[in-house]
């Protein structure tokens, strides 16, 4: 399938991340204050304790929060030349060893060939979180994601979100609303985003949030063939790897 070639070395991915403690009350005191001077810029329209926003809203700022789980697709042709898609994931409690199963993963895969990463908002939330929390626990950010310095234009890797946004910087669309508008199947899993934080640290099921980020790399793939006026994957055509 000749349509494939130009998405020999695009990598869908997704992150799910969660606040860097389990309470407000287990960071160190300089990150409190740290975090008491961020909340006073952070819309609060839950009327939240700073403790409580802390639970809330930390996992969407790297500063202060993690990643817990990444996921990540690609598409090629089966046996009988139709488009499918391999998706899996990694995840641990432990970031750093994540970040750098991730970073081994890229490097051995993409060594020599241009990368191009899609996310759904990925330019302004994937792709900076990963290099910040990677340059934070201290491991060398890969090649394609060296993105400081670099002009718009100098960046390769694409962001569904900015593709639905045609020019409008007020936009915002999220994943689910736009799967719902096009018609692509949604995600399976029983989570939504601002549940991954509860999921995490009072559950205890990370396998759970672990399927809510499989399910959607799916979904951006789809948007992204979407985009590119192209059929979807048949849901017989995705395999998820464990």
């Amino acid at each position: 399938m000749d349509t494939l070639k130009n998405f020999k070395n695009t990598l869908f991915i997704d992150i799910e991340t969660a606040s860097g403690g389990a309470d407000f009350s287990l960071i160190s005191e300089k990150m409190q204050d740290f975090w008491i001077k961020k909340a006073k810029n952070i819309p609060n329209v839950l009327n939240l304790e700073v403790s409580e926003a802390y639970f809330e809203r930390a996992a969407l700022y790297p500063e202060f929060g993690k990643i817990i789980v990444i996921g990540m697709g690609f598409l090629f042709a089966n046996k009988e030349g139709e488009m499918s898609l391999k998706v899996k994931t990694i995840a641990n409690s432990d970031e750093k060893e994540l970040l750098k199963e991730f970073i081994q993963f890229i490097n051995k895969t993409y060594k020599s060939r241009e990368l191009t990463l899609v996310a759904h908002n990925g330019k302004e939330f994937d792709f900076p979180y990963l290099c910040r929390r990677m340059l934070i626990q201290g491991l060398e950010i890969p090649k394609s994601l060296q993105l400081q310095g670099k002009k718009p234009w100098e960046i390769i890797h694409q962001d569904t979100m900015e593709m639905w946004k045609f020019g409008d910087r007020r936009s915002y669309a999220s994943l689910e609303l736009l799967a719902e508008l096009l018609g692509i199947p949604g995600a399976k899993a029983d989570l939504s985003g601002d549940r991954v934080n509860e999921t995490f640290y009072k559950e205890n099921d990370l396998p759970r949030i672990t399927a809510y980020c499989l399910e959607d790399v799916i979904v951006v793939a789809q948007l992204y063939l979407k985009f590119h006026f192209l059929p979807l994957v048949e849901p017989h055509n995705i395999e998820k790897l464990k």
